[in-house]
């Protein structure tokens, strides 16, 4: 135990009595049903105090209840510091105090004796307040994360720790909503020239952020980025203002006499608007001031009625290098232009320190991504994944890429039939399991990674939806990249197809023939190298090549053979999309297009392997009545085998005819040894014409599918769109 038995009844009961005051005052605040600042004041120091005190008693050291030292106004809720006499208290306590000491942070009180809080960041206030007083040589201040991050990393996920940054750029950026420290802390330790260090409890050996006068310049053009999520724009404008003096001071005496903060100041050079960022609870008082104080200049129509803009956020770009660096705004405007993220408003002051944009407060977390990308990773592409499909082809995509141990692959949303997952955290399997996410809509998702901000921005495709291939030409007019393995929107009809083709956006295809085998692309570098393709000839259907390479010796029967390819998860959920030879046909006729000939699925003639009948049962009737087929196939099989011949299904394109058969083929034939779930390819050129060029691997599987998607993602990290 923390605290020693002989030592813990006393401690106890001092804890006891503490708590007996705390709830008496809490009954006389139920009692007479009120709760003034000063009240709440002393309620709130009970935190400090009982925690102090147990601190102090498990270490065996002083307590100290800096109420003792730490002298204040009376201004409740956050009151100002009497310097002069706090710091002579203190001094004169540790002239004759040389032990350990743990202070209560956070509280003060008047001269009157009334207990005061300091405010938000005031247990940090309080640790600078002594370390000025005494002239330390670095305080030191105490949290969760590492230090002053370059950005939130709830927000930014490749945040990192700052090493050093100077005093007024950690003022800046925690104006502008950077939480880690505030600006009151800063000021003793400012005003003295003490260091203040930022160090992470949970990572005590790592170096922190160092915030001082005067700080390296760093390998970074700017120090970091902060924001604030919400904020109301109020904009006052009309003629009546041009070249009128005191219109800026009416303004700002208005809002101060509110007791009213103004956050961000634009004004036009004309003179003919001013606007200005306050927070959103203090909008209405503020339009009733401003337009009591311009009443008559309103009635004259010499100024507008004042327009509130809501839904707005700013973000704050930092750093002290800026001032000798031309071309930062450039850069800035550069990246949000790429992202298609809408400037509002901006400002900056002569000091070069701060540039501050406001945007709408639904581009923020895209915009402070772009920036952050633009300034800290200029040479790394994220490529934002929106995927659609979980299922054997899309979980085992979202489990590689999970695994990737540093990529430029972000997933920012996941769709299954079920849900869909907008805020994506790094474990999204496990979010994939629980009960959260937005009920599935898949118009509405569409729509929202057309209109995101993000850039680089990737659909990936891992059904067999229909629907979804249809708005494929949408997506990319949007600038939204495709990788899918996905055969319906590239066997639909010739035109839709054309369409795809002629993106300027990528549309990656490689998993739609071969599973995770280099068909495509290998197609496509035949062609763009300026060969002529005369013949394909190709085993196109992992799962069929199983069947009948199963069958080859004669021993299993055709139904057994199917339902083992089933379990292994070589067919489709219903065997019979796998036996009536579309898969097949729709390949062929995609290897058709890419080869230049402009054929329609109906052109592709098919054997299919199973009578219609079959087709309009119920799929668990139909795996009843599998067995009825033994018999036919048996006997083909063995027809064959009389010839030394195997059953291949084959798809063929020669010249301008493309068919997909049930063929017979000989030893000397490539596909006569091809067994499992393999397939192959073989492409007859003019350049390749004596010897096929083969390619030839597993042709199904969940794994392969899903390695050829990952392979085109990585692919389209290295491009621009």
């Amino acid at each position: 135990t923390l605290i020693s038995p002989a030592r813990r009844q006393k401690v106890l009961k001092t804890l006891q009595t503490k708590l007996k005051e705390l709830a008496d005052i809490l009954q006389g605040i139920f009692l007479i049903k009120e709760l003034t600042l000063r009240t709440l004041d002393v309620v709130m120091s009970f935190g400090e105090l009982l925690s102090a005190y147990i601190i102090s008693e498990a270490m065996r050291v002083r307590f100290l209840d800096a109420r003792m030292l730490i002298k204040t106004d009376q201004n409740f809720g956050s009151a100002h510091v009497l310097t002069e006499i706090t710091y002579k208290n203190i001094r004169n306590y540790f002239s004759n105090e040389s032990r350990l000491n743990i202070i209560t942070g956070f509280i003060g009180c008047t001269e009157q004796n009334e207990t005061t809080t300091l405010g938000r960041g005031g247990s940090d206030y309080s640790a600078s307040i002594f370390g000025a007083a005494l002239d330390v040589s670095e305080i030191e201040i105490w949290t969760d994360v590492d230090g002053v991050m370059t950005a939130d990393p709830r927000k930014v996920k490749d945040a990192f720790p700052i090493s050093e940054m100077s005093y007024e750029e950690a003022m800046e950026m925690s104006h502008f909503g950077a939480k880690i420290i505030h600006p009151p802390t800063m000021q003793p330790a400012l005003k003295q020239e003490i260091p203040i260090r930022i160090k992470n409890t949970f990572h005590s050996d790592f170096s922190g952020t160092l915030i001082s006068k005067k700080s390296k310049a760093g390998d970074f053009v700017i120090r970091g980025i902060s924001s604030i999520h919400d904020v109301t724009l109020l904009r006052i404008q009309g003629s009546g203002m041009v070249g009128v003096p005191g219109i800026s001071s009416r303004l700002f005496g208005a809002l101060a006499s509110g007791n009213i903060s103004v956050i961000l100041i634009t004004q036009a050079s004309s003179e003919h608007s001013i606007c200005i960022a306050i927070e959103p609870k203090l909008a209405e008082e503020a339009c009733k001031r401003i337009e009591s104080e311009f009443s008559l200049e309103i009635h004259a129509e010499l100024i507008d009625h004042v327009i509130v803009e809501t839904e707005h956020a700013i973000i704050a770009v930092v750093g002290e290098n800026m001032r000798s660096t031309p071309g930062i705004s450039g850069q800035l405007f550069q990246a949000l232009g790429q992202s298609r993220i809408n400037v509002i408003a901006v400002a900056q002051g002569s000091s070069e320190l701060n540039i501050s944009i406001v945007v709408r407060k639904q581009d923020e977390p895209a915009a402070i991504h772009a920036i952050h990308q633009k300034f800290f990773h200029p040479d790394r592409k994220t490529v934002h994944v929106f995927v659609v499909g979980t299922g054997l082809v899309g979980g085992a995509l979202l489990k590689q890429i999970a695994s990737l141990p540093q990529s430029e692959l972000r997933i920012a949303a996941i769709a299954n039939s079920r849900k869909m997952i907008w805020d994506v955290k790094p474990n999204f399997l496990l979010q994939l399991e629980d009960q959260g996410g937005e009920r599935t809509d898949i118009e509405v998702f569409l729509n929202r990674v057309k209109a995101s901000k993000l850039q680089h921005r990737v659909l990936v495709d891992c059904t067999s939806n229909e629907w979804i291939a249809e708005r494929y030409v949408d997506l990319l007019d949007s600038g939204v990249a495709i990788a899918t393995p996905n055969k319906k929107a590239f066997s639909a009809d010739l035109n839709s197809y054309k369409k795809l083709r002629l993106s300027r956006v990528p549309i990656f295809f490689e998993a739609t023939v071969g599973a995770g085998l280099p068909v495509i692309s290998t197609l496509q570098d035949l062609i763009r190298s300026g060969d002529t393709v005369l013949k394909i000839e190709a085993v196109l259907s992992g799962t069929l090549n199983y069947i009948f390479s199963s069958l080859d010796s004669g021993e299993k029967k055709f139904s057994a053979v199917v339902q083992e390819a089933m379990a292994k998860g070589y067919t489709e959920p219903d065997p019979r999309d796998d036996l009536s030879g579309m898969d097949v046909r729709r390949k062929i006729l995609i290897l058709a297009r890419e080869a230049g000939h402009p054929l329609e699925l109906k052109d592709v003639s098919v054997q299919n392997l199973l009578s219609r009948e079959f087709f309009q049962i119920a799929l668990k009737e139909f795996l009843k009545r599998l067995p009825e087929l033994d018999d036919q196939f048996s006997r083909e099989i063995e027809r064959v085998m009389k010839q030394q011949r195997r059953l291949r299904y084959i798809a063929q394109l020669d010249r301008n005819m493309a068919s997909v058969s049930l063929k017979a083929v000989d030893s000397l034939h490539p596909f006569y040894s091809l067994s499992g779930s393999d397939n192959m390819i073989a492409f007859t050129t003019k350049r390749y014409q004596s010897s096929a060029l083969v390619v030839r691997g597993p042709g199904a599987g969940a794994e392969v599918t899903a390695g050829a998607v990952l392979a085109d993602l990585i692919r389209m990290a290295g491009l621009t769109w």
